[in-house]
């Protein structure tokens, strides 16, 4: 068995069986993930190489009118006191937060865990902690289980590309060209 040939064997195999659109990640739905979520509960881009949701963030921010209400903070080092400031402003004015690349900020780690935990309904309802992080087993558990977690392939292909490409344009820009 050779290791290179595995994964396309696979999919060969799945889609002889049960059909191509089992191979084809769905194309990413942030509305609906933000559907999902509450006030009390992190929305956690799960990362992977070649992606970066912070510019779908930020259009998803602009279309929900939450543009100047989000902050967004990279951690790392000598990033946590900053992060526990804007958390605590987000948390009683109603703003979006986004921490970006959690993974970086290993120490912190349960700090956040904390925060996640004591989030409950004295949180402005308005409130949505956003967390971008790679995968690490530093990341806390509970924290994952308690949230809606996404993930942002790399689109695979022109046929790929394409769909991603015309799910972020909407109608006035596809008007405008």
């Amino acid at each position: 068995i050779r290791p290179d040939k595995i994964v396309n064997a696979i999919q060969n195999y799945i889609v002889e069986k049960i059909g191509h659109k089992f191979i084809e990640p769905p194309t990413f739905d942030l509305k609906k993930s933000y559907r999902d979520s509450t006030h009390k509960m992190p929305l956690i881009f799960i990362l992977s190489s070649g992606t970066d949701p912070v510019a779908d963030f930020a259009k998803f921010a602009l279309e929900m009118d939450m543009n100047e209400r989000k902050n967004s903070i990279s951690l790392g080092q000598g990033m946590a006191k900053r992060a526990e400031k804007m958390i605590q402003d987000a948390q009683v004015n109603g703003k979006w937060c986004l921490l970006a690349n959690c993974h970086l900020s290993v120490s912190w780690m349960p700090a956040l865990e904390r925060i996640v935990e004591q989030l409950n309904d004295e949180v402005h309802p308005d409130f949505r902690m956003w967390l971008t992080s790679m995968p690490t087993p530093k990341f806390p558990v509970s924290t994952l289980q308690n949230s809606v977690k996404m993930t942002l392939e790399p689109p695979q292909g022109l046929r790929a590309n394409l769909r991603r490409t015309y799910m972020t344009l909407d109608d006035r820009e596809l008007n405008d060209c």
